[in-house]
């Protein structure tokens, strides 16, 4: 919807930001809340105004689950989708005045759910065919979103669609075109709150994104954008901000404010970065937090060199919460300085959507529902992923059999005689393919990541490498403890989607041993796997990219690839079939064990 005229108005500077124009918002009226900040006939010493930001939306747009075809709900109460964070968007512009909030996000927001991906590969969007999230920020005004890792997973063409559709940039200050290094995405963005009777208050908006890009979706981005450090970047831009004139500095990063990286040293930067980047770069005032799906209302880190704190703030993902960032300032000498900030979060499960992006988007939404519940098949019993982190289940050999068939298929004729085998992961443990109909939904529930298929050639030494690895997603039980499932698992640091089992060869996990040494009796064809002994490898893209920091996988060589997303392999599995029966890929390879005693 356009802003409206009497209550503000957009201006267009031209900026250094690699020759492009960049849009500055700014107001030539005062909001109901500016009247305590001026006394008539008076020039205004203070002024506030505020950021609102989301992150991780992931292409939730309603509050509904399109892989159970309900409204959403977890355990603990929350809403998913921007419908719902729009009504919280507005009681936030009603109560400052709409020239005194700005809207940012923190990307991840293209892929995600059935929704993106009926628009990615389905109904693909174009001139014609509008992506429904590019439909709903632009909607709610949205300011500025920084590109996320997943915004690259349709590949760059269909991230350029998206932009091109949106009313807002999207910021990328590290993603640079990999021949000539230039940014390849608008860097940052200036932005302007206007205070009647003072100087227009200039907030620059700085965006950057994961490094991981340049692992995970390598086979979209290799030899066309490279991916430099948040850090470095960020030592680039913010003088060039402050340079410009602005009185605020505020980065929207996709990335963690822990300091961590899931893949280890196969990159030489860092994956959550924002606590580094509000310690080690001068300059900053606030920095919106994304990438790692939790919530951190407020959290305060205090830059090396100068001493001062910059305010950070993570609103979880899926719309699940908004962040609140308030600024207060004050003119001294001519120039606007940041007196005070604050963060929180907001809960929009106490709102009801809103219904202009219900109008808007229900036709889109209604074709997606249609299409998930479109029946490929049926299965011979009820297959549940509820116990599949910790027990071989028929519903992971599905993935597993259809990876190898897939794999198989595609190999040259030497490397069909190595010996094959699957890796993968229980991206869902509330997975269920029912007895009966088989939908698409039932199958996109289970397998809910964009990912295509790889073989890759790994020796035994690697392979039990490989599996140790995976084993760290357990605790470590003592024999003669009892085992708890509830607290069996690293879930909280060491995720589920991080987690693979193997089919093709067995083996044993001995949670009671520690870490490093737990694989036992790894056997393929019934007799013990050898170091020497090599093995084709089916794996998805984002492992064979070196995701979460697996060994040797990243490196190994290439027997097979191809761009089909696995979950659309195992929808043409079952059609093909007909149907899906456990009898003819269930087997039980592999089991945990506590000093040799099966566990369960």
């Amino acid at each position: 919807m356009p802003v409206p005229s009497m209550n503000r108005r957009a201006f267009v500077q031209k900026t250094a930001v690699t020759g492009a124009a960049v849009a500055v918002a700014g107001s030539v009226t005062a909001g109901p809340a500016q009247a305590a900040d001026r006394t008539p006939g008076h020039r205004p010493r203070t002024w506030s105004f505020s950021i609102l930001g989301t992150t991780d939306l992931h292409s939730h747009v309603f509050d509904w689950d399109y892989y159970q075809d309900k409204a959403y709900s977890d355990a603990k109460g929350n809403s998913v989708g921007v419908a719902r964070v729009a009504t919280l968007v507005k009681q936030q512009r009603e109560a400052k005045g709409e020239e005194r909030v700005l809207l940012v996000d923190a990307g991840d927001i293209i892929q995600g759910t059935s929704l993106a991906y009926y628009f990615a590969r389905v109904d693909p969007i174009g001139d014609k065919v509008k992506h429904p999230m590019a439909v709903a920020m632009n909607h709610m005004r949205y300011d500025a979103a920084a590109l996320g890792n997943h915004e690259f997973n349709y590949g760059i063409d269909t991230l350029r669609k998206f932009e091109s559709q949106c009313r807002f940039p999207l910021l990328g200050a590290n993603a640079l075109d990999a021949k000539t290094l230039k940014p390849a995405f608008q860097p940052y963005t200036v932005k302007r709150i206007c205070v009647p009777g003072a100087p227009d208050i200039k907030v620059g908006v700085l965006g950057l994104t994961n490094p991981g890009i340049a692992l995970w979706d390598k086979d979209n981005v290799s030899g066309r954008m490279v991916f430099p450090g948040l850090v470095e970047q960020a030592k680039k831009y913010v003088p060039r901000l402050r340079a410009l004139g602005c009185d605020v500095v505020f980065l929207t990063d996709h990335s963690g404010l822990d300091g961590s990286s899931s893949y280890g040293d196969e990159l030489p930067y860092v994956e959550n970065a924002s606590n580094l980047v509000a310690e080690q770069v001068p300059g900053i005032d606030a920095i919106l937090v994304g990438h790692t799906h939790v919530e951190v209302p407020s959290y305060t880190v205090k830059n090396a060199e100068t001493g001062e704190e910059v305010l950070l703030s993570e609103p979880y993902c899926w719309g699940y919460r908004l962040t609140v960032f308030d600024f207060e300032l004050e003119l001294v000498r001519g120039q606007w300085k940041v007196t005070r900030k604050t963060a929180q979060t907001l809960n929009p499960n106490t709102v009801d959507e809103d219904p202009e992006i219900r109008k808007l988007l229900e036709a889109d939404h209604e074709l997606v529902v249609k299409y998930v519940n479109t029946a490929v098949g049926t299965c011979a019993e009820d297959l549940s992923a509820a116990d599949s982190c910790w027990k071989d289940v028929p519903i992971m050999d599905f993935i597993h059999q259809v990876q190898m068939d897939s794999v198989k298929a595609g190999l040259s004729a030497s490397d069909a005689a190595l010996p094959l085998i699957s890796v993968a992961a229980p991206f869902s443990r509330t997975a269920d393919i029912p007895a009966g109909s088989v939908t698409i939904k039932d199958i996109a529930g289970l397998y809910i990541y964009d990912n295509t298929l790889y073989g890759k050639k790994l020796t035994g030494a690697q392979l039990k490498d490989y599996l140790e690895y995976a084993a760290k997603y357990y605790h470590q039980v003592p024999a003669g403890t009892k085992v708890d499932t509830a607290t069996l698992t690293n879930a909280n640091s060491f995720w589920d989607y991080m987690y693979d089992t193997a089919a093709g060869v067995s083996y044993d996990i001995d949670i009671a041993a520690a870490e490093g040494s737990r694989i036992k009796n790894l056997t393929h064809d019934g007799k013990p796997v050898a170091d020497d002994q090599v093995f084709v490898v089916a794996v998805n893209n984002y492992r064979a990219n070196g995701g979460s920091g697996y060994p040797h996988i990243a490196a190994a060589d290439i027997a097979y690839s191809s761009t089909d997303e696995i979950r659309q392999l195992m929808i043409d599995y079952v059609t093909a079939k007909g149907s899906l029966n456990p009898a003819d890929f269930a087997a039980t390879n592999w089991k945990l064990t506590q000093d040799g005693t099966p566990v369960f």
